[in-house]
């Protein structure tokens, strides 16, 4: 249980920072859609940036130290690929949702070339570069005295610096966006921009701090989901983790504490792929009802081999959770109106 509650926590925390991304973004007015071309892009900088520091040997013994680096590259290298959505959206005044989506084209795209250039690869694959950092042994803490309180174990026991990172960034943003001036005028810039302009708020100004604070939350999503959920190796993608972020922030009604929730979630539907034989099926196995029902009965064990022993059914769940919620909860949904609209000061 310990285990399961543990993974959990892992696959949530790239769901919560990325989801909180997509408010921002959409608090402003911005319908961000690129989220999961962020972050490829903001993964594979922070993994370059690892290989390129992982030369120097002072970094041999500051892992720790390393990987907060990367992840603040990561960020870095977020937002400013996010100020290419910014800049059609807000400048050029062009369809939202298809400049997200030619981002998430372009991510991979770039991603490419740059493998081919520096490591004469033909293929998206970060395992080098992420390796050359260390996997998650280099990056977590883990507690030796193993008779301490399960709720410990479960958030200190073999915990990434990213876990406490994206919760400590996840509270202080979703308090200043609600109980701060500039929260106030940003949110203010995704109902109605017109009104905000008409007390001296620089909408575009807004747009930009939004959009560009989202995508440097995606880009620390999106090595934070490298170098924990992938283990230290992803092909150029992030298993479309930005997407399953979007639905997670629609499901929270565009709210922090509704993602907070939606986040644990699908987290939990998520890690069940990765930890579904060891937390599972081995303990539902080992009953003597199940172990009698198996041997007896040829059409229920050929059904639950296909099934509940098949991974793959287990990485169909949190995809078919999300349609099913979205179909429930759509109508209760309430977007800020002003959202995906090009903001044109004579409208009113």
């Amino acid at each position: 249980m310990i285990f399961l509650l543990q993974k959990t926590l892992i696959f949530a925390i790239p769901l919560l920072i990325v989801a909180l991304a997509g408010i921002y973004a959409e608090r402003s007015g911005i319908i961000n859609i690129a989220l999961d071309g962020i972050m490829i892009f903001g993964a594979f900088m922070g993994a370059i940036a690892a290989f390129g520091l992982r030369k120097s040997t002072f970094f041999v013994d500051h892992t720790q130290l390393l990987f907060f680096i990367c992840l603040l590259i990561a960020a870095v290298s977020g937002a400013v690929f996010s100020l290419l959505l910014s800049f059609s959206a807000i400048n050029l005044k062009a369809d939202q949702t298809i400049g997200g989506t030619a981002l998430n084209l372009l991510a991979p795209a770039i991603t490419l070339f740059i493998t081919k250039v520096l490591f004469n690869k033909d293929k998206l694959e970060m395992e080098t570069a992420v390796d050359s950092a260390g996997k998650s042994r280099d990056f977590g803490f883990a507690i030796l005295n193993g008779d301490i309180n399960p709720v410990a174990q479960v958030f200190f026991d073999k915990t990434y610096i990213s876990t406490f990172l994206a919760i400590l960034i996840f509270v202080i943003l979703s308090v200043w966006i609600y109980k701060t001036k500039t929260g106030l005028r940003l949110r203010s810039c995704g109902e109605h921009p017109q009104a905000a302009a008409s007390v001296g708020i620089n909408v575009n100004r807004m747009r930009y701090l939004g959009t560009t604070i989202s995508g440097a939350l995606a880009g620390f999503g999106g090595y934070a989901y490298v170098a924990t959920v992938a283990n230290g190796t992803a092909e150029g993608t992030v298993a479309g983790m930005g997407f399953l972020a979007l639905a997670i922030m629609i499901f929270g009604n565009w709210k922090p504490v509704g993602i907070a929730i939606g986040s644990l979630l699908f987290g939990f539907l998520k890690c069940l792929a990765v930890t579904y034989n060891k937390s599972l099926i081995q303990p539902l196995e080992s009953n003597a009802w199940m172990q009698n029902l198996l041997a007896n009965n040829e059409g229920f064990k050929a059904f639950y081999e296909a099934i509940f022993k098949n991974m793959y059914f287990y990485n169909l769940i949190p995809f078919i959770t999300v349609l099913i919620v979205l179909a429930f909860t759509s109508k209760r949904s309430r977007a800020p109106k002003a959202e995906g609209i090009p903001y044109d000061k004579g409208a009113r």
